[in-house]
């Protein structure tokens, strides 16, 4: 019993490296910035074509919400890329300055007699498909 035990522990640490010896820390940073590029073209191609639609089916103030709601996301998106890229160089945790945006924009949406709530905040959440068709594309390549 004791000798199958050390053979799986010396089996495990060698293949519990954390490090391989191709990555470095300058490529991982630099596909990082490749990610944050992808994804904001991405972002900002859906924005696009949702105001756009929008504007010819809904009318011009749903299309205004929706843009108003595009662009705040797009602003989430960034600080919270930022956030990330920061991660373990300067700070240890995750910055929560980036939930202030949602919070202004629910704010102005509800001062605003030009802008509607439900198009705001689902021009707000139009990051959140680019990212799932971004990973889902992402995982279709690897696999081929």
């Amino acid at each position: 019993m004791a000798e199958e035990f050390k053979e799986v522990s010396s089996s495990s640490e060698k293949g519990t490296s954390l490090q391989s010896p191709n990555n470095n820390v300058g490529d991982l940073a630099s596909e990082y910035v490749l990610l944050q590029r992808r994804i904001f073209i991405m972002t900002l191609t859906i924005s696009a074509i949702a105001v756009f639609l929008t504007a010819i089916f809904c009318g011009l103030k749903v299309s205004l919400s929706i843009l108003i709601g595009a662009f705040s996301g797009l602003l989430y998106l960034r600080l919270l890329s930022r956030s990330i890229g920061k991660l373990g160089k300067t700070t240890s945790g995750v910055n929560k300055v980036q939930l202030v945006v949602p919070v202004v924009l629910f704010v102005a949406v509800t001062r605003l007699p030009q802008l509607q709530l439900l198009p705001s905040l689902l021009g707000f959440f139009l990051y959140k498909p680019s990212l799932i068709m971004h990973f889902l594309l992402e995982s279709r390549f690897k696999q081929d």
